[in-house]
């Protein structure tokens, strides 16, 4: 052979193997999300009550955060800024249920796919408009999307009975990227076979709602949707065993908001706005592991992107959690901010949390704030209204129909953990509630946020639940400001 060729055809394959290790070398990831679950709503977080063994398993395995805020507790607008690293006011009226999800944004797994990563969604979309369908620019991130799993939505399913066909099916010479989307436990409840697995007298009724037996069994379904979830995390985790790449593989657990009850999913209060998070990363965490520190949802993007070795967008706003993967005492966020825009009902509530201060600002408090339609017309709230017309509630349970609301809420979460009492109304209010006005304020500022001059209406009846007969779409918080292409985070350490 030719001496030239001969060098020219070493260092080719050289160059391909070396290609092919660095792939080998780079780490698959499998994103899981649930669908309406608080985070304490796990075995693994402190719930006797509920059957979740191998949510506790990758709990056990990995690194478990106690302190991960949403950027809204609303489905859509929830999802479109977990895959954005965005927060909803700067996307457009994807900050609003069912909103548009704007073009031209960096998604994180469309960076992976660029990278050459096979990336694959599976179940629930709800990347803007429609729950049911990838549809969107969100299509263009993922290799296999939006192949059939439409109709296993229909009662309670998120294509789950695909996810191990997906992994099966993907090419072997590729690293993998799946969002694993299911429908639990968003109502109405359809577990299955796994109905009647979790019994009522062993559900935790939390104090905002009242203890009926109407309540625990709306409870105990609830519990029976997070173990028909759990289930399939266990199939998925026993399938990367079996193809022996679960060692190569991280796994990140979460969900999208609190759970469908009220106080909770589309609120701001810690059991709608705190999922749970776990990261089961088998190169860096000292296991069994947990981290107090902060970090919000925003996070997600940029730690994969690390992981994999890939640069991220200059359209971030959150920061990587890999200071944490390595060292879980460690700190990567003094704040997170979270934001309650119109989801059936109009609403602009701003939250930031420094510490353990937690202070929350509203925009429209003559307006009620009773929550997504599915929490407030269900047999847990029926059990609230009627107590309430007995006169009967305590404060925390009344507070869903409180009209007007407070225009400020601040609570100390270290002395009061379940926010029973508002210390923005006192007498003596504290200290930081000046220094987290001012932080709430800066951040609105920074990253464009603003409140809508003709606002979305709500489309049900208060009283009744019904539908109403016209809808339309008003102006998107951050819409005025052009927030869709400001880029600043707003604070995120102390100066």
């Amino acid at each position: 052979m030719n001496p030239i060729k001969l060098i020219f055809s070493c260092v080719a394959f050289t160059w391909c193997a070396s290609a092919a290790a660095a792939a080998e070398a780079r780490p698959n990831f499998v994103f899981i999300i649930g669908d309406d679950i608080s985070g304490e709503d796990f075995g693994c977080y402190g719930n006797p009550g509920i059957r979740t063994p191998n949510i506790d398993r990758l709990a056990a395995e990995g690194l478990r955060f106690t302190n991960i805020y949403l950027t809204a507790s609303s489905c859509s607008p929830s999802r479109s800024s977990i895959i954005t690293s965005r927060y909803p006011h700067n996307l457009e009226t994807a900050a609003e249920l069912h909103g548009v999800f704007p073009a031209g944004v960096a998604m994180f797994p469309k960076l992976l796919r660029d990278a050459g990563y096979h990336t694959i969604h599976s179940g629930k979309a709800h990347f803007g408009t429609t729950s049911d369908k990838l549809d969107g620019p969100a299509a263009a991130a993922f290799v296999v999307g939006g192949d059939g799993e439409r109709d296993d939505l229909k009662g309670g399913h998120g294509g789950e009975n695909r996810w191990i066909e997906h992994l099966r099916a993907r090419p072997k010479d590729k690293p993998f990227f799946t969002w694993f989307a299911s429908h639990d436990a968003h109502r109405p409840w359809d577990a299955d076979s796994f109905v009647g697995l979790n019994r009522p007298a062993d559900v935790r009724v939390p104090a905002y709602l009242v203890d009926t037996p109407e309540t625990r069994i709306d409870l105990a379904h609830y519990y029976d949707e997070i173990t028909r979830l759990d289930h399939y995390v266990g199939e998925v985790i026993r399938e990367l065993a079996r193809q022996k790449v679960l060692e190569q593989t991280v796994i990140i657990f979460m969900a999208d908001n609190g759970r469908p009850f009220p106080h909770s999913k589309t609120q701001l209060y810690e059991d709608g706005i705190k999922p749970p998070l776990i990261i089961r990363w088998p190169a860096g965490i000292p296991r069994p592991a947990r981290t107090d520190s902060l970090v919000s949802s925003l996070d997600i993007a940029p730690t994969v992107l690390e992981l994999a070795g890939i640069a991220r967008s200059e359209s971030f706003q959150g920061v990587s959690l890999l200071p944490l993967l390595r060292d879980p005492t460690a700190t990567v966020r003094d704040f997170v901010f979270a934001e309650h825009n119109w989801h059936n009902f109009a609403a602009h509530v701003r939250m930031v949390r420094h510490g353990n201060y937690v202070y929350m600002r509203n925009a429209w408090p003559h307006l009620p704030e009773p929550g997504a339609s599915d929490t407030f017309y269900n047999p847990s709230a029926d059990a609230l209204k009627a107590l309430r017309a007995q006169g009967k509630l305590t404060p925390l349970q009344a507070n869903v129909f409180q009209v007007p609301r407070p225009t400020e809420e601040f609570f100390d979460l270290a002395a009061d953990p379940g926010q029973e009492r508002n210390l923005a109304v006192g007498p003596t209010p504290p200290a930081a509630l000046a220094r987290l006005r001012a932080d709430l304020t800066r951040w609105t500022n920074e990253t464009g946020d603003t409140v809508p001059v003709k606002p979305t209406p709500s489309n049900v009846i208060f009283e009744t639940g019904e539908k109403t007969p016209e809808f339309w779409r008003g102006d998107a918080p951050g819409a005025s400001a052009h927030a869709v292409g400001i880029n600043a985070p707003g604070p995120v350490r102390d100066r």
